[in-house]
Formats: C-alpha cells, structure tokens, sequence
C-alpha cells in the first residue's frame, strides 16, 4: 500500500500552515490500530491539508493514498476517509470552477483541477463503495455518485437501486440529493432524473421524508419552474415528517467555567463556541430545508411560510434549527418580517433553553427590526430574574445563563431600561461583564449608573498586555455612546497608558471617546495635540477629528486636515474629509483639493470627498457632487448607506439620482454597507422618504434641504 508516497516531494508543497512533509506520517496514521492516533491525523488533516475547504497541492496529491484507504476494507474508519474524499471533491467543484465550468485560475495554484480530475476518474469506484456493506460507507459514498461519475444511466440506476435497498431516513435523503445534483451537473441525466423526482414525490407509498426530498430536489432542479402548489405540498409533508420521526432532547453541551481562562480573549473564547454552535445540525430533515429556501431565494412570504411550519415542530432540535434560519432570512433578504419575529419570540417561553438562547440571540442580531417583540424579551427576562433570582446572569447552568444574557442584550439593543438590572449585575460581579459592556451603549438614559461600573473595568485593564486590547476598545466605545463627561479622566488616562505601551488601536479608540465627549475633554487638549504627528495610520485622524471636537481652532487644524487630504493612504484622506464636512462652509479653503480627489481611484474616497465638497461649497458645487456619489454607488453598493445620506442632505437637488434610488430600494436582498440589517434598515428609510420628497417636489423648487 501506498506505493510512491515517498517518491513526492512533500517538503516543496504548501498546505496552510506551510510544508506538507507531514502528510506522509498523517496518511500512514489513519491505517493506526489506535482510534486516538486516527482521530488526530484526521483532525489535522482536515484542519491544515483541507483547512477551512481549501484544496492545495499536496490536498489533490494526497487523493490517490486517501482512494486506497477507501477502498480497502482492512482500514479503520472508511466511512471518514470516504466522507473526506467527498469533502475535498465538492469544494473543488465548488471553489475551482465557474458556473459554466471555466476552471479559475489561482496564484499560488490550487489543486482543485487534479482533485476533480483524479475523482470523475474513479467515479465508478463510488458505485462499488455506494453498495459497501458499511451502512457509513455507503452513507459517505452515496454524494459522489451525484458529482463524480460520468456515466449518467449508470449514476441514475444505482441511485434508484440504493433508493430501493436503504431504509434509514438520512441515506434517502442523501440519495436523492445525489439524484438531483447529477441532474445539474449532466444534462443527458436531467430529464429522467427530475421525472423519477417527481414520480417519488407524488408517490404515497414512499415516506413522506422522501417525498418532500424529491419535491424539494426537483425545485433545486428547475427553480424557474417552482409554481403556488410547491410551498403548501412542502409544508403538509414536513407536518406528515414531524409526526413520523421520534422527537429527541437536545444533547446537552459540556459546560465551560463561569470565566474564561487567564489570558485568553473572552471574546475569542466565545466566538469560537458560537461557531461550534452553528455548526451543529439537529434535525435530520434541516438540510433538505436549507435546500428549499435556497431555491424559493426572494419569495420571502413561501419562506416564512415554510418556517413556520418549521417553528411548530415538536421536535426541539427543528425548531432550534428553524430559529437559526429564520435569522438567516431575515438578515439576508428585505420583507415585511413581522409574523416571522412574532414566531421566533415565541420560542421565549420554550421549555428548552438552548432554543430559547437561541431566539434571543436571533432577536437581537435583528435588533434594527426587532421591537415587536420588546415586551416578550422583557417578560422573559423577569421571569428568569423571578425564578432564579437577580443572579441570573451568572447563573451555573450554561444554557440557562445563554437564555438569560442573549434576552438581556437583545432588550439593551432596543434602548429599553429593563435590561438594566441584569447589566448592572453583570459588571458587577464580572461574569462575562464584556457581553454586558457591547450592549451598554444603547441605555444612555442610565449613564450615571452604568458610566463608574464601565470606568472601574477601564481602570482594572492592563494595557502592558496585548491581549486586554479588545476588551479596552469595547469599553472605551461604550463610554463614548454614553457621552457622560464624567468618564473623561479614566479614558485620558487610558489614553496615556495606551501611548505609554504603543497600543494604538486603544490610543484611536480613546480619542474617539474624547472626541465624542466635545469640550468637555478640553483639558486633555495637549496629549490629543501631541498625537497629531503620529506614525500610526489610524491614530493620526483620529487626533484631528479630537483635537477639533475639544475645542481648537481652525487655523491650528486646517493644516492638519490638508496634510491628510495629501495621504496616499485611503482611509486618512476618507475621515479628513468627513470632519471637514462637519467644519462646513469655514473649511472652504479645502475645495481645490476636494474637487480633484472625485476623480481619485478609489470609490470610497471619491464619495466621502463628494460629501464634504456639498458641506462645504453647497449648491455651486452640486452638478459634480452628484455625478461622483451615483457613479461610486453604481460601482460599489456597499457605497449606498453614505451616498443615500448626502442626496438626503441635497434635497431636491438630488432629483437626478431618482433612477438609482429606484433600483436600490426594488432589490430583494440587503444592502448597503456590510449588508447588515440596521445599514440597511436605514438605507431604506432614508432613501424612501428622499424618494417620497423628489416625487413631490414641484418643478424648480431647488432650495436645498437643511439638515
């Protein structure tokens, strides 16, 4: 076995951590007797020589050693070297070709090509191991009947014949996936592919799990052709697959200490449990419905349709599934999504916590949209606080304290006071207080209260290790939202800590915070004017726009302001112009430079320079305004938030950039910058009422609109 596996020159390959000199010793360790010494070579495998889905050159080498592992039954653990195969075959399809096959082109090179190639070569290999008397086996095997073998009659019969052999429910559904993505990929398959399709969703005597995975499947198959019946036949099969499969209890997760290890990032930690999280499905059926709402795409209506079925489930683990995608909907496509908020609040009050954690996690992702259901996160919140008591918030059991903490930020994200107790709990017993911290911002109201807890925090970070950076910063943006002057002398004296251990992300963060404060900050005016001069991209701007916010002159900032309109680095030429849009009409001295950067490279620039050339110049300035701000949005639509906002101050002046806003606002999907919810949730407002005001405003009615 293994014949020429040292005659390649591993060393001279990369992988993502560097050479691949070890794949040998990890391909001789999945033969291991010992399961542990299996597990780790595969680990590592998938976590370096396939990292993230990646296919290098040593990935695509490896594939002839990894097929004779397969396909000898001696081997431990097929089921997962047949499952990797796989693995590497899809994200080479995937992230090598184009949709009409075009092989891309990447420097360094991939090995997605030779892997394809190597694969489709041995794709009949994949019928032998689609009947492998291994129940995994054949389960791992069954995808690459779909994307591998050639022979599309020979493909078609085996998966009939599988379909007609295998009783488990996630080898049926898999083998009709299988079905349906040969459709895609042979069109000498397709039609007799998407007639069995469906001849087997019509058929009662299947399950109704593999009914709803033909309907689905053919859907996937001709999206075009998706008709009014598909979501009503979709839902009465998921509500027959409910009642047909057992409902089970959600595995519990190990707990995890109420604090986070000494010098880890409880940030990172969290992050990292979060994409283990998602990364969980709980529901045989959830991937088949992720198929659905992938061919339904825009039509949000059918797809809360569907979730709502999904919603009702009384299996935990669909309905844990069904939340998760229900914020997916609603994060990635516009919509009235109203009825579907009201049914993810619902699952408040499920007796699962996991789900419920989840739901609030949902409500407050989608914050910008999620007021219908401030009264049900607050009830949810007293309760817990009622049964529990005001300790909640630490509270020892790990999805109960998940439950209770998501509720509280999503509350704190509405700007409701209610969430205030448990934030004040929190930065007072220091349980995962930074989670407490990123929501604090939004209770201005409860400053005084929350302003010394958030300095004491400040004060208590050592800024001489690195690691205290995100934890600074996310103090730091707290108190600026706040804006309480009483936490200027902890911020300059963070300020000075942050210059004193060349943290510059925090110093740019603490004059930020000065900044917001205004004159206020005054008498911290002389370290700001000594960080003016810095070498640090970012912390230079940032000591203008603070400088200027504290009280200086204009004759001590404009040059500064010009210096950094000269920058040849973007985003310092962007924020100068951003703040002499804030100085305005004084700033005029500005205007030559302004009007030559609209022809900058960078679309970016060239609409943060449009914008202060409005501020500044105003209506003589409009006609190259306007041309700059459509021509980046039409370039660049995460440019839509910032360009919205100057049309919005032009008024009517606007009214030639009608077109566009019509276009933006009839696209389905989010937009604007990031493509986030509350980018979006306000390119939307503001660019309908601009829209409302254009139409209304009679011809030659030019005066422009005051902020």
């Amino acid at each position: 076995m293994f014949d020429g596996l040292h005659d390649i020159d591993w060393a001279s390959l990369e992988h993502a951590y560097g050479s691949a000199e070890e794949v040998p010793v990890l391909l001789t360790a999945l033969r291991s007797p010992d399961a542990e010494e299996r597990h780790k070579a595969l680990d590592r495998f998938y976590g370096a020589v396939h990292h993230q889905g990646s296919v290098y050159p040593p990935t695509a080498a490896s594939l002839p050693f990894l097929f004779e592992l397969a396909v000898d039954g001696a081997t431990p653990d097929r089921a997962a070297v047949v499952a990797l195969l796989v693995s590497i075959g899809r994200e080479s399809l995937d992230r090598g070709f184009e949709d009409d096959g075009t092989e891309i082109e990447y420097y360094p090179p991939m090995g997605c090509a030779q892997a394809v190639a190597f694969l489709r070569e041995r794709g009949v290999e994949f019928a032998n191991l689609a009947r492998d008397p291994d129940p995994d086996v054949r389960l791992a095997a069954i995808p690459g009947l779909g994307l591998f073998l050639d022979d599309a009659d020979r493909a078609a019969a085996v998966l009939r014949e599988r379909l007609a052999a295998e009783r488990g429910i996630a080898a049926r559904l898999r083998i009709v996936e299988a079905a349906a993505t040969l459709a895609l990929r042979l069109p000498a398959a397709s039609q007799q592919v998407m007639n069995w399709l469906a001849g087997l969703a019509s058929d009662p005597a299947q399950g109704p799990a593999t009914r709803l995975a033909a309907l689905v499947q053919r859907a996937r198959c001709a999206p075009d052709e998706i008709g009014e019946d598909i979501v009503p036949a979709a839902v009465g099969l998921l509500r027959e697959t409910d009642r047909a499969i057992p409902v089970r209890r959600i595995a519990p997760v190990p707990s995890r200490p109420a604090a986070p290890t000494e010098g880890v990032v409880p940030q990172i930690v969290s992050a990292f449990e979060d994409l283990d999280r998602h990364t969980r499905v709980y529901a045989p059926t959830t991937a088949l419905l992720r198929t659905l709402h992938e061919a339904l795409g825009a039509r949000v209506p059918e797809r809360t349709a569907v979730l709502a079925e999904q919603l009702s489930s009384p299996d935990p683990g669909s309905r844990l599934d069904a939340v998760r995608m229900s914020g997916e909907l609603m994060r990635a496509w516009r919509g009235d999504h109203t009825r579907l908020l009201l049914l993810v609040t619902d699952q408040l009050t499920t007796a699962d916590q996991e789900v419920a954690a989840e739901a609030a996690a949902v409500l407050e992702a989608c914050h910008p949209i999620a007021a219908p259901a401030r009264e049900a996160l607050a009830a949810h919140i007293d309760a817990q606080r009622a049964a529990r008591g005001p300790n909640v918030w630490a509270a020892p059991q790990a999805r109960l304290r998940r439950s209770h903490q998501e509720a509280v930020r999503a509350l704190a994200r509405l700007g409701d006071a209610r969430a205030l107790p448990s934030l004040l709990a929190a930065l007072d017993s220091d349980v995962d207080a930074w989670r407490a911290i990123q929501v604090a911002g939004h209770l201005p109201q409860a400053a005084d209260q929350l302003v010394p807890l958030l300095c004491d925090h400040l004060r208590r970070i050592d800024l001489s290790q690195q690691w205290t950076e995100m934890s600074a910063n996310a103090i730091l943006s707290a108190l600026a939202a706040l804006g309480d002057p009483a936490a200027v002398p902890a911020v300059v004296d963070t300020l000075d800590a942050a210059v004193c251990h060349e943290q510059d992300r925090v110093t740019r963060s603490a004059l930020k915070a000065l900044g917001a404060f205004g004159p206020a900050a005054t008498g911290a005016r002389d370290t700001i004017r000594s960080l003016t001069t810095a070498t640090d991209a970012h912390v230079r701007p940032a000591a203008v726009a603070a400088l200027w916010s504290v009280g200086s002159d204009l004759a001590e900032v404009m040059p500064l302001l010009l210096g950094l309109l000269d920058d040849h680095i973007t985003f310092r030429i962007s924020d100068a112009a951003d703040l002499l849009g804030e100085i305005g009409p004084p700033a005029s001295v500005a205007l030559t430079r302004l009007r030559d950067l609209l022809t900058h490279g960078y679309e970016w620039v060239r609409v943060h320079c449009a914008a202060a050339l409005w501020e500044i110049g105003g209506e003589a300035e409009a006609p190259a305004v306007l041309d700059a701000l459509l021509q980046a949005m039409a370039q660049n639509s995460a440019t839509a938030n910032h360009v919205v906002a100057c049309l919005d101050r032009m008024g009517p002046l606007a009214a030639p950039s009608l077109p566009l806003l019509r276009e933006q606002l009839a696209l389905p999907r989010r937009g604007g910058r990031f493509q986030s919810v509350d980018h979006d949730e306000e390119l939307q407002r503001v660019g309908r009422t601009l829209i409302a005001l254009l139409d209304s405003s009679a011809p030659g009615a030019l005066a422009p609109r005051t902020a």
